[in-house]
């Protein structure tokens, strides 16, 4: 049975998710986190070893006799020694679209942040100023209205709606019901 070793699980599965699919290939073993000096016992007699973070250099992999694949559980590949891993025939390869639904989810609720201060909002409001405000009611900021505004959309790398350093613009109307992804280049008024 081949031995799969995950070095840094809890980057990507904090809990709430299984590695159900993962064990069905082979026995695992799943580290929350991995301390460099700890990958060669952790990792010893592993054919697939899984990384996020944690660094994989020539040293460690050089130990690793029985290691035929590296996946790096990110986009890059930097915690890779690339040279050392095809010096030994190791196959080294990242997940180039990782993260993306929950990175335009994020990038979603920064633009909205932006927009009306909402960390800010709450931070106060725990502070007790909307309780003390004479009228129930108080902004530090002016609310941005987003009907209206065009927001311009760049990205740099692979994303099904777009094309590589094009930029897009869209009304935010039409966005909000259509785009995955955002970066916001900032509002403009028609």
């Amino acid at each position: 049975m081949v031995r799969i070793v995950v070095l840094d699980g809890y980057a990507l599965n904090p809990g709430d998710l299984t590695w159900r699919e993962l064990e069905a290939l082979g026995q695992v073993t799943v580290y929350d986190r991995t301390a460099a000096a700890d990958v060669p016992s952790r990792a010893a007699g592993a054919e697939i070893l899984l990384t996020n973070k944690t660094v994989l250099g020539r040293e460690a992999i050089e130990q690793l006799p029985k290691l035929r694949y590296i996946g790096v559980l990110a986009t890059g590949s930097n915690v890779v020694d690339i040279q050392a891993a095809g010096t030994r025939g190791v196959v080294v390869a990242n997940v180039p679209d990782y993260g993306t639904a929950s990175v335009a989810q994020m990038t979603i609720a920064h633009l909205l942040n932006l927009a009306q201060h909402v960390g800010q909002h709450a931070r106060t409001v725990a502070e007790g100023r909307w309780s003390r405000s004479a009228d129930w009611c108080y902004w530090d900021f002016p609310l941005e209205e987003l009907d209206g505004l065009v927001l311009g959309v760049m990205e740099n790398r692979s994303m099904p709606w777009l094309k590589s350093h094009d930029v897009w613009y869209h009304s935010l109307q039409r966005l909000a019901r259509t785009a995955p992804f955002l970066l916001r280049m900032g509002g403009v008024r028609r």
